[in-house]
């Protein structure tokens, strides 16, 4: 990803979109459907209604809008380097999952979720909370508290739920997918009490755009689209028995919300972080929001 601070391209010898690529490739073939609850099992005929529409729409954009051989070719070309780059997860969670969550939300109950992007790792570090997420000792940023309680439809507390939370650094990069945020940075899973309840601490993240070095940056270029998306924390909130929430939080005034790239901002899922007046050194300016989730049951 590129950040605030650098828009054209990674500061290291090799492509943002390369190496976030072959991350993002290497955890998407293990596979996610776990993770969100679901089967990746596809009988014939669903497999041959799908497939068929989706290469008739492109079919009929050839057809209508006069596709000639040289951009034919140029799209062949395009679909080498994501391939050659692994931003196949990335073009995908970014173009198409927004619309694959709106289908499964129409059916399902409990707190509004949105997409799981490409920037997920599993085995991060195991906390109970109340819990400091980690990170450098001298971690730039505005200190930020989100705290909350999981309940069930019912509103039952769920004890032990936990909230898997990661989000990019201050300047808009993800570890386990960049070299210079520290492994495991800004990651933790956090198990919260027996009401349900969690309180985390961390940095507040920021603005970025998806690589501008590989195919999906050039292509969001060259069609004149925004490549930026607004600040935001991922999290998967699970709980035994329950439905996994697949969500993402934002912030009121951010620059790019209602024009996210991803498609995946909504206006329920808007953080307004108020301050905590904590004037302790190293937290001045602390920030805390307040976010409670709901799950269905499975």
């Amino acid at each position: 990803m590129t950040t605030t601070s650098d828009q054209s391209v990674s500061p290291t010898s090799t492509s943002a979109a390369v190496t976030a690529g072959a991350h993002a490739t290497e955890i998407a073939r293990k596979g996610l459907s776990n993770q969100r609850g679901g089967s990746a099992t596809v009988d014939q005929q669903r497999a041959a209604t799908v497939i068929g529409a989706a290469l008739e729409g492109i079919r009929a954009a050839i057809r209508d809008h006069k596709v000639t051989y040289e951009e034919f070719d140029a799209f062949k070309q395009w679909l080498i380097a994501v391939s050659d780059t692994g931003e196949w997860p990335l073009f995908l969670d970014v173009y198409l999952e927004f619309e694959v969550e709106k289908v499964a939300a129409a059916t399902q109950q409990g707190s509004v979720g949105t997409i799981l992007g490409p920037f997920w790792l599993d085995g991060q570090a195991q906390l109970d909370s109340p819990a400091t997420l980690p990170m450098r000792d001298d971690e730039p940023g505005t200190p930020m508290i989100l705290a909350g309680q999981v309940t069930a439809t019912d509103g039952t507390p769920l004890a032990g739920a936990k909230v898997d939370i990661w989000h990019t650094d201050s300047d808009g990069w993800y570890s386990g997918f960049a070299a210079k945020p520290p492994a495991g940075n800004l990651r933790g899973v956090v198990r919260c009490d027996d009401q349900g309840r969690f309180e985390i601490h961390t940095r507040k993240p920021a603005p970025y755009t998806i690589p501008l070095d590989g195919p999906t940056g050039q292509m969001t270029q060259a069609a004149g689209w925004s490549p930026w998306r607004p600040a935001h924390i991922h999290l998967l909130v699970t709980a035994p028995g329950h439905r996994t929430l697949t969500s993402q939080l934002f912030f009121t005034g951010d620059p790019y919300l209602g024009n996210d790239v991803a498609s995946a901002d909504k206006p329920e899922l808007t953080l307004d972080p108020q301050p905590t007046g904590n004037a302790s050194p190293g937290f001045e300016g602390e920030v805390r929001s307040d976010r409670d989730f709901v799950l269905e049951p499975e």
